[in-house]
């Protein structure tokens, strides 16, 4: 028996069944109570469908783009309350969960756009910090400076499931190729790319970048996001995907809230790697520039 074939059996022997995943989509509010109840009815929703692994969008507990209402409402790791009442939410449905994102206080003025994998025993086993931060002017009204709130993160975060391994991201993160590739390099067969895209740029390149995140890594991408009009002004653009190996949408939820469930046979991962195997064919080259 030759390796590949060798190791997709031992994947398969690994993973009797389908990996069930969960996707919440969100309209989420300035105020966390009204963000946390979304939260639970999905947990709620995915537990009827066996789900394994709930995967929430990018500021999942308070959207609110001003700056100082955004620090009065956000506390330190140790001691914020919606963080433990996701783990309480883990615990109670037996499930894992990636928390797309929420505002951590990390300095008295200063915040960190912090993703968390919580397993099903609600303990917070791995996090990560967002490291690129979205400073864009797409005209229009449209601006927005994230790095006057936030704090960028130092380091990319792979954690491991069950049955699977998970590399951790955050929405702006997805027009950065190489931190997928070095996640996928580390062992990840699925990238979380939790977000709160907006309308222009969602309808320019949501899709597009997160196929090509999936066929340059033969990973499975899972993006659950932000969708409407909300409280603070904006409007994002939804469309949470989960996307397979070889760069197909196998499920999508184009607007509204709530969860999208998908399948993952993850050896699939292996398969579409095996097929284009590029992750080994990286070499070596200087750059010359010519006058």
């Amino acid at each position: 028996m030759s390796v590949a074939v060798w190791r997709l059996a031992k994947i398969k022997a690994m993973n009797p069944r389908p990996l069930k995943v969960a996707l919440l989509q969100m309209r989420a509010s300035t105020e966390a109570d009204i963000n946390l109840a979304c939260v639970k009815a999905g947990f709620e929703d995915a537990a009827r469908h066996n789900a394994d692994l709930l995967v929430t969008p990018e500021m999942t507990t308070v959207l609110d783009r001003r700056p100082c209402a955004l620090l009065e409402k956000s506390h330190a790791q140790a001691d914020d309350p919606h963080l433990q009442t996701m783990s309480a939410l883990a615990r109670q449905y037996q499930m894992d969960v990636l928390v797309g994102s929420i505002a951590i206080r990390v300095e008295a003025q200063r915040l960190a756009n912090r993703s968390f994998f919580i397993n099903r025993q609600g303990d917070v086993v791995a996090h990560y910090d967002k490291i690129h931060l979205f400073d864009v002017d797409l005209g229009r009204g449209e601006r927005y400076q994230e790095s006057a709130r936030f704090v960028a993160g130092q380091e990319a975060v792979v954690v491991k499931g069950a049955n699977y391994t998970l590399g951790m991201s955050v929405c702006y993160d997805l027009r950065f190729a190489q931190l997928y590739r070095d996640l996928a390099l580390a062992g990840a067969d699925i990238l979380a790319v939790p977000s709160a895209f907006t309308v222009p740029t969602g309808l320019a390149h949501w899709h597009t970048l997160l196929r090509a995140r999936a066929i340059e890594t033969g990973c499975f991408v899972l993006a659950p996001a932000q969708h409407g009009l909300h409280e603070d002004g904006r409007t994002t653009y939804g469309h949470s995907l989960v996307v397979n190996p070889w760069g197909e949408v196998v499920a999508e939820k184009p607007e509204g809230t709530g969860i999208l469930m998908a399948e993952l046979d993850l050896s699939e991962v292996l398969q579409a790697r095996k097929k284009l195997p590029s992750l080994q064919h990286t070499r070596p080259y200087q750059l010359r520039t010519s006058a």
